[in-house]
């Protein structure tokens, strides 16, 4: 059975995996926002997406650009957890796992790092 958690909290909990983000990967993050939405509208399992130009690719020609978003999917993270315990792991790794894409981290490499 899915956890049942407020907006309110899960909202915190994504905050609280931001502040866990090494200083120097916070400050080095550009033009870019962190939302929380319920579900992806064409994937529901989908966890979480990051929509933007990874750093590792603007070039001198990048400016004026909306700003690039990482959205992480409550009712799909609370669907594959028993517990808050399990939905704190889950939200840290999404965002994490987001966060990498906008420093142009790939799947492949992600998983070579453990957090696929």
């Amino acid at each position: 059975m899915p956890v049942d958690m407020t907006r309110q909290r899960f909202e915190e909990l994504v905050g609280e995996a931001l502040d866990e983000l090494p200083p120097e990967f916070a400050a080095a993050m550009d033009n870019v926002v962190v939302l929380v939405e319920d579900r992806h509208p064409d994937e529901p399992s989908l966890l979480g997406l990051y929509h933007g130009i990874a750093l590792t690719s603007r070039n001198s020609d990048y400016g004026g650009v909306l700003p690039d978003r990482v959205t992480i999917y409550r009712e799909a993270i609370l669907d594959i957890c028993a517990d808050e315990d399990e939905v704190v792991d889950e939200v840290v790794i999404t965002v994490v796992h987001e966060i990498a894409h906008h420093f142009g981290i790939d799947d492949e490499r992600l998983h070579e790092l453990g957090w696929g």
